[in-house]
């Protein structure tokens, strides 16, 4: 009796994940035409057709839906058996999947990389970036950098250090439009969006003496990556809410100034995220140490006035 063909099965199911054979390939870093041949293989040893497929279309055959659950579960067991393996490796090898915010991830995460490859030369780092909520488990990575108050989850998280936020608007702008001296003060002025606040469209603040406000502010502007905040926020179009890492520099040159100084946002933290389970493999452990030494360390920065 004939082995299953484990490789076009795990192809399969690639491709049913990535819906798509061109995706499943550069996946797996195989060519279109090996992925295309694994699974013509694997219709011609089950004499059914497992897609539908057309020029913008792919689709699954009955055949293909039944088989799919159990070739899905298939890659699962052999990538766990692989990374339980490897996870017992003394040197770590392999390759990484890190999803990270795209402004925090250009300006901090990669920098920190190069001394990482060279410390460990059989690892590859796949980083991605995106300041959405990426679905760690249903996309496949390993692990994730996430800058915020974590609501709870079944991610196990690790808090690698502080990430204070900082109100800010330009002088010309505070002098055209006055400036708050209370966060209810905000829905008169023109206040600048995030998109992918903890709290969507909510600013939260506390003072010293425990008092709080939820303030929902409105403006002209909304992004999807804070960075882009700050050249309307410089030009004097209005008032934003930004992290540190962002702001601080322009703060330092008196390009803005911090308003509400009396008032804090609920102040957020970066997290390293990761799916429940273990053991993790080593080439992970590996790096979520490096990140956690590297970010413990204060970093150099002009003071902010």
């Amino acid at each position: 009796m004939k082995l299953p063909d484990f490789e076009a099965l795990a192809i399969f199911a690639k491709v049913v994940e990535m819906r798509s054979f061109a995706a499943a390939a550069a996946e797996l870093a195989l060519s279109k035409a090996t992925v295309s041949k694994a699974v013509g293989r694997l219709e011609a040893r089950l004499g059914a057709r497992l897609f539908n497929r057309t020029s913008r279309r792919l689709a699954l055959t009955d055949a293909g839906k039944h088989l799919s659950e159990r070739a899905s579960r298939l890659l699962a067991d052999g990538e766990a058996a692989e990374n339980e393996a490897l996870a017992r490796s003394s040197a770590p090898r392999g390759r990484v999947r890190l999803a990270v915010p795209m402004t925090f991830g250009v300006r901090v995460i990669a920098p920190l990389l190069p001394a990482f490859l060279e410390k460990y030369p059989e690892v590859s780092v796949d980083l991605h970036f995106s300041d959405a909520m990426v679905d760690l488990i249903g996309e496949g990575f390993d692990a994730g950098v996430r800058i915020a108050s974590l609501p709870d989850s079944s991610l196990v998280a690790r808090r690698l250090c502080a990430m204070p936020r900082h109100t800010v608007a330009s002088r010309a702008y505070l002098k055209a439009h006055g400036t708050p001296r209370h966060p209810m003060h905000l829905a008169d002025h023109n206040c600048l969006g995030y998109a992918y606040l903890s709290t969507p469209g909510i600013w939260r603040y506390t003072n010293a003496r425990g008092e709080q406000a939820s303030v929902r502010p409105s403006g002209q502007l909304r992004v999807n990556n804070g960075e882009a905040l700050l050249p309307a926020v410089i030009a004097g179009t209005g008032i934003a809410d930004l992290p540190d890492f962002i702001v601080a520099e322009a703060i330092a040159e008196k390009k803005v100034e911090v308003i509400l100084k009396d008032w804090k946002q609920v102040e957020g933290a970066v997290h390293l995220v990761m799916p429940p389970g273990g053991p993790r493999p080593a080439r992970v452990e590996a790096l979520i140490e490096h990140l956690a030494d590297q970010l413990a360390r204060p970093r150099r920065k002009k003071p902010l006035s």
